[in-house]
């Protein structure tokens, strides 16, 4: 990071970008293994990250224990979708988060003991399970496919650069102002464009290396609406996250991107419709 940081902004955000984007697109494929690994890390550092930025709100979530329980749900659908435990262990969850009030009552000294087991179970379900629910997506038949998790982050990263590169150069009309003063409606439209023709383009782009699309052209189509909106969604609300506790980026992990939580805040929100979107059509 120290070696970046004599670079621009840009430049700091597009040698992040290619250097994380390829270990990415490596990690999903070459096999469900490293694409295992690749969530199972940026799972952990998220979770880690949002409840250290919860203890500089002031508040004492469960920062150990709800970090384990992130990446056991995680870990656990990973384990059921690709069939090496059946799929009633999912019911394990509930007793073990239900665990998270149990150990509250040994805090001798706690003065708001519940708003701090809210945030605890907010950084399981703001960021755990839209993670676990990849691995549904991943899955077919316990089967492991890459290509609607690669699609997923294509269209996500072109609607990403898009927006900041149309707002940078058009921006004029705020979209949210009061959350991102720097969003606008131009960036917005860029960036829609932009994934829109990466969703067109996916079917002939797998069946061009040999492969049978996993889902139609017109799936693919609803896929690119849900990221754009899911996406521009998940990036205001960890805005307002980070407007709550009066700082600019989630972390300085990623170089020119800011935190985990910045460059994955469009997932969060996104996911569970796209998996809800595909499992019922």
């Amino acid at each position: 990071m120290t070696s970046l940081s004599k670079f621009s902004n840009l430049t700091q955000r597009l040698i992040t970008a290619l250097l994380g984007a390829a270990a990415i697109v490596f990690g999903i494929v070459f096999s469900e293994w490293t694409y295992f690994i690749i969530f199972f890390i940026i799972s952990l550092f998220s979770l880690l990250e949002f409840y250290k930025l919860a203890g500089l709100d002031g508040m004492v979530p469960q920062k150990t224990f709800g970090t384990f329980c992130g990446v056991f749900i995680f870990c656990l659908s990973f384990f059921i979708e690709r069939g090496d435990i059946l799929t009633p262990y999912y019911f394990l969850i509930f007793p073990l988060v239900s665990c998270v009030y149990m150990i509250k009552l040994y805090k001798k000294v706690e003065r708001k003991p519940f708003t701090n087991i809210a945030y605890t179970f907010l950084g399981i379900f703001y960021i755990a399970v839209p993670f676990a629910l990849l691995n549904v997506a991943t899955f077919e038949n316990h089967v492991y496919d890459y290509q609607i998790i690669f699609g997923c982050l294509f269209i996500l990263w072109a609607s990403d650069t898009g927006a900041y590169f149309a707002g940078t150069l058009f921006g004029k009309r705020k979209l949210f102002e009061r959350i991102s003063p720097k969003k606008s409606w131009e960036g917005f439209v860029g960036g829609a464009i932009l994934a829109f023709a990466f969703a067109y383009g996916l079917p002939y782009f797998f069946s061009s290396i040999g492969h049978e699309p996993t889902i139609k052209s017109w799936q693919w189509m609803v896929v690119g609406v849900i990221i754009i909106i899911g996406g521009t969604f998940g990036d205001l609300v960890e805005s307002l996250l980070k407007r709550s506790i009066e700082i600019k980026d989630s972390g300085n992990s990623l170089p020119g991107h800011g935190g985990f939580l910045d460059r994955f805040d469009g997932l969060y929100i996104s996911a569970p419709f796209i998996v809800a979107f595909l499992e019922i059509f």
